[in-house]
């Protein structure tokens, strides 16, 4: 089911973080049904910027809004910001049932909430493995069980930190096609950091480049192919051929 874009919020965000004696920078904005890949070398400052954005940690100024809403000074749980880490981060403990039950169970009993994961469970092919633990799920069947989780909290922004990093190269090209066709179907503003220029060009529309934590370029792939603006985005280019 395909999600009316018209009804979403876009995503504001004008972030500085400091990390140590770092400060990393970025502002953009996105609007729904138009995901933007936050790109960069390690260490750039990627993640920082998307923890920033989910309250994770703090702004040493700027803001964060989604619409009218300013967010910045609410705790990560009333944000109505899902986020689909880069290990995934599910509760060891917990069924594949009761983990993507588990923001319903902070609203209400177990029994409502298991309820409510049910069609969230359906609609990613999780029936199956509904009475599993994380430990019992390949990589693959992970990443759905978290992306289900993340959804089923019903949130207005979506932010994906390196989710093919942990899967095995053998499986990531068909999750790549999965997930991009998830993104399309939340068609919330969506933010995904990542390093690989293959994971940009199958999940977000248009790109941003952060050094060193500064951005350095912002547009899509084949705009900055066409006039790349530093070294780094040029060799990036080439080594992926992109």
């Amino acid at each position: 089911m395909m999600t009316d874009v018209a009804t979403r919020p876009a995503l504001h965000a004008d972030v500085v973080v400091a990390r140590g004696e770092t400060r990393i920078a970025a502002a953009f904005d996105v609007a729904p049904g138009h995901p933007l890949a936050v790109i960069g070398p390690n260490g750039a400052g990627k993640s920082s910027v998307l923890a920033a954005i989910a309250g994770l940690v703090p702004l040493e100024s700027g803001r964060v809004a989604i619409g009218a809403r300013s967010v910045d000074g609410l705790p990560p749980e009333r944000r109505r910001i899902g986020v689909l880490f880069q290990d995934y981060v599910l509760f060891p403990h917990l069924t594949v049932r009761d983990n993507v039950a588990f923001a319903a169970r902070m609203r209400g009993s177990r029994a409502a909430a298991r309820a409510a994961a049910e069609p969230w469970l359906e609609r990613y092919g999780l029936m199956s493995l509904a009475d599993r633990l994380p430990a019992q799920l390949s990589g693959g069947q992970a990443q759905r069980v978290a992306l289900a989780r993340a959804l089923a909290a019903d949130p207005e922004v979506l932010l994906l930190d390196e989710p093919m990093s942990a899967l095995d190269v053998e499986v990531r090209s068909d999750m790549r096609v999965e997930l991009a066709t998830h993104v399309r179907e939340f068609g919330g503003a969506t933010v995904l950091v990542t390093h690989s220029p293959a994971d940009a060009a199958a999940l977000a529309d248009s790109v941003l480049v952060l050094e060193g934590g500064r951005m350095t370029q912002r547009g899509t792939l084949a705009e900055l192919r066409a006039s790349p603006a530093t070294p780094y985005v040029e060799r990036m280019l080439a080594a992926s051929g992109e």
